[in-house]
């Protein structure tokens, strides 16, 4: 499609959103019915901040979901420590949570206005951001349009395009042009993230590398980790983790299958969106397994064949209560779940065949065996029955894990470096008082 035709195409995009707007706030009632939107916030949602803009250059940080939000939380913090005032926007629920517990003094937290002229407009008057950051693969139209109007330059940061994603974007390859082009940058993960993003318009691409390897280790509560350690004792355990909907049932099957050979086995499922639990306790006990719920202050017994972990924020505490865990998302089509987190914790990771969101990860650690890829029930089973005969081949693969994370390091300062120019630009749009 020519060039044109894409501006055309994102006209049109823009003009529809004009004309369905006077309809979103039913669509956010919807949502917030389903627990999918925070009600008392709609407001932010449709471009209206009731929160008062502080002084000082502000730099705009949009993360889509709760994995973006983690792996853009040490840049945000060296933002503030550089004195800027950081608004960090995300779109869910989940995520307004983890922002909530984590952001720094000096980032604020507001819901991604609704990519509607209008809505963008109004939330651009409030802040008047001197630069916007988007993580990973965060392009909407209108949102795009309005900052490049205002001449207030956006950068995609840890900025990822899988092969798919990529063949999709292509088949629209006008409509790509007109919107990649008008992204002033890209950070990007790997080699191949920046040659598919420069391939769809992008002109200044860069690599960083992945901020999620310089964060920190996930966090827990050490009493509550003690507590569950002196529960489970000596039980064998391992761990679910980020699953998807079909990957809780094959966990299940693949306890069941284990639980021939080591009867006392406790599986952890931490599923990817916690407000599945109650569903997925009844899916678990309808199969005849005896599940506790964490989200309901349940402890496993000695009976508890699944320990439910449905709650937010304790990835940190499920992978340091198993020796080892399989990544959700990779068995379903969706891609994978970040694997770092685990290996971080010395964790060893199982994974499915599905790992293109994280495929330059996932390829280092299975090339030096510092992951152990699976693919059904009876092949996770075997891999649990086979890392739990011996603790040194644990280690082993673990260890191997954690020296593809060390090594992958120092994307932050890469970043920081690329962006400098940016940042720079944006301390001089600081609006008057």
């Amino acid at each position: 499609m020519p060039d044109m035709l894409g501006e055309a195409a994102l006209t049109l995009y823009r003009a529809t959103g004009r004309i369905l707007r006077p309809g979103l706030g039913l669509v956010l009632e919807w949502r917030a019915r389903h627990g999918k939107e925070d009600r008392s916030r709609r407001h932010e949602r449709l471009g209206s901040p009731r929160r008062r803009r502080p002084c000082g250059p502000l730099v705009w940080v949009h993360a889509a979901s709760v994995g973006e939000t983690v792996a853009v939380l040490p840049l945000v913090e060296r933002l503030t420590q550089e004195g800027f005032v950081v608004l960090t926007t995300t779109g869910t629920v989940t995520s307004a949570r983890i922002a909530a517990d984590r952001l720094p003094v000096g980032a604020i937290h507001q819901f991604v206005p609704l990519d509607v002229d209008v809505n963008i407009d109004r939330f651009l008057d409030h802040w008047r951001p001197g630069a916007a950051l988007f993580v990973e693969s965060e392009i909407w139209p209108a949102t795009v349009d309005r900052l490049r109007r205002r001449g207030i330059p956006l950068v995609l940061v840890n900025a990822r395009m899988s092969e798919r994603s990529h063949r999709r974007w292509a088949r629209l390859d006008g409509i790509a042009r007109a919107l990649f082009g008008r992204l002033d940058g890209a950070l990007a993960q790997g080699e191949g993230d920046a040659e598919r993003l420069k391939a769809l318009g992008v002109d200044q691409t860069v690599v960083t590398g992945n901020l999620k390897f310089d964060g920190a280790a996930l966090g827990h509560d050490p009493r509550e980790l003690a507590r569950l350690m002196g529960v489970i004792g000596q039980r064998p355990t391992w761990a679910a983790a980020s699953t998807h909907p079909g990957e809780e049932l094959m966990a299940a099957e693949a306890h069941r299958i284990v639980r021939q050979r080591l009867p006392r086995i406790l599986t952890v499922i931490a599923p990817r969106h916690p407000e599945r639990g109650d569903a997925l306790r009844t899916d678990l006990a309808d199969l005849g397994l005896a599940v506790a719920s964490r989200s309901r202050g349940e402890l496993p017994g000695p009976g508890t064949d699944i320990y439910l972990a449905d709650t937010i924020g304790e990835m940190g505490l499920v992978y340091r209560l198993a020796p080892m865990a399989f990544v959700g998302g990779s068995v379903t089509p969706r891609g994978g779940q970040n694997p770092i987190e685990p290996a971080r914790l010395d964790c060893v990771v199982l994974h499915g065949p599905s790992t293109h969101n994280f495929a330059e990860i996932y390829a280092d650690l299975d090339a030096c065996g510092g992951a152990v890829t699976i693919d059904g029930a009876a092949d996770l089973a075997a891999a649990i029955l086979d890392l739990q005969a011996t603790r040194e081949h644990r280690e082993t693969i673990a260890g191997a894990a954690r020296s593809v994370v060390d090594r992958s390091t120092g994307a932050l300062g890469r970043t920081l470096d690329a962006l400098a120019p940016v940042l720079e630009a944006a301390r001089k749009r600081e609006p008057a008082a």
